[in-house]
């Protein structure tokens, strides 16, 4: 093994950075930030292995820099064929770039010189300086420009195969010296970096060339002895030799003040390496590293976790500290004293303020209602250390509420024992200074050194319930429902740094990444307090729940979580106005928070008899169905298994196969329903799959929903409490969970019959209210086209109409037909349909007749088509897509060279902007709507969101009342081109109000 003492390693950057791309092929991203992270992971791979194995005390890394070279001068088609950098290697390129740092490497560039010059320079340098001895130099590259530079103290070497080359291995492998290596290389050219060379002339009879002739010159005074083709070739090349040889020939005096103490490795930033590893979940590497810090006396602890502190006097100073400028600083890339963590620059997408996607008037929106506006919200400083109080007596907390009500914004958060809405509170958190923060115990071991529940809750409702006391937070819809169960209703809702972080879409969402991510910041993990739960499902013996974690740790820990959603509050705020979305968020987002809170306080009743007798006669038909699927196939199988189904269906049956998946042919609902649509079916084929679709849709009712529906039944209120989210889908709109009423299947009789199971409280009557047509009348306020307008406003039948404009027909007389082909066309053209999918959907319909019919409809709607074209436009240039109200959803599939991945892009692109407008809308309405309740003290209760209806409840002798009122604040919530129309119903249970 080469002396560490007498070794100098130069790293040829990019060449391995490209290895280490390659070599994983993608599909590793960070679980906390999301970024791709392949090549970094590689990389460090490598580097881990260099430290561990070869142990070097001397080391410099080379890279390109970014602009033209002198070769570019030379040559102006240097390099022109080479395709761009993939688009998921630059973020990457920066963390390597961060991380050789933190292994103490320097990263050397020159401006107009390519990286193997400059290792060309550093290897004169070395060789020619007495100061440097004996030392050898490795070259960790297997770059074949670099063999030029190989003497007998200088080697190549690949460090993933442990392979070294030296000059006698050149010698010996292609017959050539170093010193021929310029000259092999300009015959043979480079069709990558678009040096010229010699045309039908590889490496081999390159090598062969200059190893019988010495060199070119040599060659060339001997072309006599060279016949045939080849002889022609290099004749008709000769002219472009001379270019040649000068491009390839690396530039070995480049101005770099270099001496050996400059490439001394420094020492090994532990902490930040370790905190790079854990931000891009490099858990293979830790104990690699582990190993490495311990041979060089270190250890990888990070800094110590900030500690509660004693009282101190004012206890809570009112004012925050003057502002400072937070870490603004600008970093040479190529800087080697610029490895800490601290000074490294962020990596995050910076994303500028574009034009406006659509050149039409925005949508009009009602004034807010100057009591309900959101207050100003003041933004904390950055802390320079962490101070966090534990609140135990009386006079602590009368000076804690006095300080919180002369805030203008307060961070909350709780710490409850178990989960769910209805956990018991352990305590509350606040912060409104960032490096400063309290936590309120309410239970813990030692009951008797802090107040009760009771008087703190008292102290601080009036704060809480205060309206016009900003609120921010993290996930602020859990404390507010655990307050809601404790007595206390939260009002004031500002913030969410959750909710921010979907808008601005983070890659995570949770609170611990987006403090390791975004500021840095390295938190107490839960199990540090109570111990990990077992995977079992009961929880481990060690593992303790919060009221039971000593007081010392559980303050800092609930204390930081208040003080982190602070700080990201001040980080996320004006990327939200930079980005345009703060009315987004103001109005629409952020108020959202405490309406859901309300409807899943408030649920919906669910008849558990009704279930019952669903899922009797449910099962009774599956029963069946199951005997009948036998008898057709002739013979006893399982349809439930996949093995024995694709026995039956491909090689029983003959059918053909349409996809595979890793155990074989697929049986998946889409090719037993594709299989079904055939027209050549045998009779029992068709009585087989037939069956089988009606099966699967049964036992999936059965066990998905009714079962699921069953156990989800609140046992105190008899109500199913579903969990709303505002994070769970790209287009803006609302998922649900716990149960997903989301996916409540409404194209089926029986699924339809579901909605009997949700029931009003006796005395009350449901509201179901739906826009009509929602997404078409965005579509038409979107695109500004006519025709589509004045159907609207005429308040025609849409479908009618259009099947009148793309059949030429009178209005009048559109066959019901007609009328069916433009519903369907109608509603495919916002999810971006193909002519193979709309032939799909209308009976009879080939994909020729299809195509026709799509470009008969863009052409009648060339409003339409425009805006179609533009959204797909806007995707191209930015990656992303924006709605009505500005929400953002990238697309990065929409420049893929892939083209089925393209193409969903493009379907993506249209999709996201009308269905996320028409999520805008509702949510608007809903947000107005939970306002008029709340101020006018409504006897209404919004229960349920799903997709563009919502179901509520009131007295039944109030029901119309209530109704008219829904549909005023739901039609008025936009002031869009078309109007908006929406039909409610009323009725004992969900169906029948539907």
């Amino acid at each position: 093994m080469p002396d560490p003492q007498r070794t100098l390693y130069i790293i040829d950057g990019h060449a391995q950075i490209f290895r280490a791309y390659f070599a994983i092929r993608g599909g590793m991203t960070s679980p906390h930030t999301g970024e791709p992270t392949h090549a970094v992971f590689g990389f460090a791979g490598m580097l881990l292995k260099l430290f561990n194995q070869f142990k070097p005390e001397f080391a410099i890394m080379a890279v390109d820099s970014p602009g033209k070279t002198f070769r570019d001068d030379m040559y102006d088609q240097y390099k022109a064929n080479r395709p761009p950098a993939p688009a998921d290697l630059k973020s990457q390129e920066q963390r390597i770039f961060e991380l050789t740092r933190l292994f103490g490497i320097p990263v050397l560039a020159v401006p107009g010189a390519e990286a193997d010059d400059i290792i060309a320079t550093l290897c004169r340098k070395t060789l020619t300086d007495d100061a440097c001895g004996d030392m050898q130099i490795r070259v960790v590259s297997k770059d074949k420009d670099l063999e030029q530079l190989l003497c007998d103290r200088l080697t190549m070497f690949d460090i993933h195969t442990d392979t070294t080359v030296d000059a006698a291995a050149l010698l010996r492998d292609k017959g050539i010296t170093p010193a021929q290596v310029v000259d092999v290389l300009a015959l043979m050219g480079d069709k990558v970096d678009n040096v010229p060379g010699v045309e039908g002339i590889g490496p081999k009879t390159a090598a062969a060339l200059i190893g019988e002739f010495g060199s070119i010159d040599g060659m060339l005074a001997n072309l006599d002895k060279i016949t045939g083709k080849r002889r022609e070739n290099i004749e008709k090349g000769r002219e472009k030799l001379d270019l040649s040889r000068r491009l390839v020939m690396l530039k070995s005096d480049l101005d770099i003040p270099f001496s050996l103490d400059s490439a001394r490795i420094g020492p090994i930033d532990a902490v930040g390496v370790r905190h790079m590893f854990e931000q891009l979940g490099f858990r293979r590497h830790e104990g690699d590293l582990a190993k490495l810090l311990a041979s060089r006396g270190m250890t990888s602890a990070t800094s110590a976790a900030p500690t509660a502190t004693a009282s101190a006097t004012p206890l809570f100073p009112p004012t925050s500290p003057p502002v400072d400028d937070a870490n603004i600083f600008s970093t040479n890339l190529f800087d080697a004293a610029a490895a800490s963590t601290a000074n490294s620059p962020e990596i995050t997408e910076k994303t500028p303020p574009q034009p406006p996607l659509y050149p039409h008037p925005t949508p009009t929106l009602p004034p807010l209602n100057p009591s309900s506006s959101t207050p100003h919200l003041k933004a904390p400083t950055k802390p320079d250390s962490a101070s966090y109080h534990c609140v135990r007596t009386r006079d602590e907390l009368a000076s804690l509420v006095s300080t919180l009500r002369d805030q203008s914004l307060i961070s909350l958060d709780t710490e409850t024992i178990g989960l769910g809405h209805c956990a018991k509170l352990c305590g509350l958190s606040f912060a409104w200074r960032a490096g400063h923060g309290v936590y309120i115990p309410l239970c813990s071991p030692q009951p008797e050194t802090h107040l009760g529940e009771a008087t703190v809750l008292n102290a601080l409702r009036p704060v809480l319930q205060d309206a016009t006391i900003a609120k921010t937070g993290h996930n602020l819809k859990y404390d507010i429902l655990v307050l809601r169960h404790a007595g206390v209703e939260v009002r004031g809702v500002a913030f969410d740094s959750m909710i921010a972080s979907h808008l601005l879409l983070k890659p995570v969402h949770n609170l611990q990444a987006l403090a390791l991510t975004e500021l840095n910041h390295q938190q107490i993990s839960i199990t540090e307090l109570i111990g990990e739960a077992s995977k079992a499902g009961p929880l481990l013996e060690t593992q303790r729940t919060m009221d039971q974690a000593p007081l010392d740790r559980i303050t800092c820990y609930a204390a930081d979580d208040a003080e982190v959603s602070l700080r990201l509050h001040q980080l996320f705020a004006p990327q939200l106005e930079a980005q345009g979305m703060s009315e987004l968020a103001s109005r629409v987002e952020m108020p959202l928070v405490e309406v859901l809170a309300e409807m899943e306080h408030h649920g919906i009743r669910v008849d558990p008899v009704v279930l019952q007798e669903q899922r009797a006669a449910l099962t009774l038909r599956i029963e069946i169905l199951r005997e009948e699927i036998c008898q057709h196939a002739g013979a006893n199988f399982n349809p439930d298994s996949p093995k024995q189904l694709a026995e039956l269906l491909f090689k029983q049956m003959g059918l053909p196969v349409v996809k595979r998946n890793k155990t074989g042919p697929s049986t998946d609902v889409e090719v037993i329903e594709k299989l079904a649509e055939r027209d050549d079916l045998t009779p029992p084929q068709n009585a087989v799959l037939s069956r089988i679709v009606e099966y699967r849709q049964f036992t999936k009712l059965v066990n998905t929903y009714l079962g699921n529906l069953r156990d989800s039944i609140n046992a105190d209120t008899g109500r199913v409490h579903a969990q709303f989210m505002q994070t769970g889908a790209a287009t803006g709109r609302l998922s649900s969970h716990s149960p997903n009423l989301q996916n409540i299947p409404i194209r089926t009789e029986i699924g339809r019959q579901i909605r009997k199971a949700f029931v009003a409280e006796p005395g009350h009557t449901l509201i179901s209210a739906d826009y009509s047509q929602i997404e078409l009348r965005v579509l038409a306020h979107l695109s500004q086209d006519p025709a589509l307008i004045e159907a609207f406003e005429k308040d025609q039948d849409i479908h009618a109409a259009v099947a009148a404009q793309v059949f030429h027909t009178p209005l009048e007389d559109v066959t019901r037909e007609q009328r069916a082909s433009a519903k369907v066309i109608n509603f495919g053209i916002v999810y971006g349909v193909t002519p193979y999918g709309l032939a799909r959907r209308i009976e009879g319909l080939d994909v020729e007749a299809a195509k026709k019919l799509i470009n008969d409809y863009r052409h009648r709607f060339a409003g339409i088509n425009a805006f179609l074209d533009r959204c797909i436009e806007q995707a191209q240039a930015t990656e992303y897509v924006t709605t009505i109200l500005n929400r953002r959803r990238r697309i990065r599939e929409i420049n893929s060279r892939n083209g089925n991945v393209k193409a969903l892009g493009e379907r993506l692109a249209i999709n996201s902007v009308v269905q996320g407008s028409a999520a805008d809308l509702i949510k608007l309405a809903m947000v107005n709507l939970h306002r008029r309740i709340v101020a006018e003290k409504l006897p209404l209760k919004l229960l349920l969101q799903i997709h563009d209806e919502l179901v509520l409840e009131a007295p039944a002798p109030e029901a119309q009342a209530m109704a008219r009122i829904v549909i005023e604040e739901m039609e008025s919530a936009m002031t869009l081109r078309v109007p908006l129309k929406v039909e409610a119903g009323l009725g004992d249970n969900w169906l029948d109000a539907k």
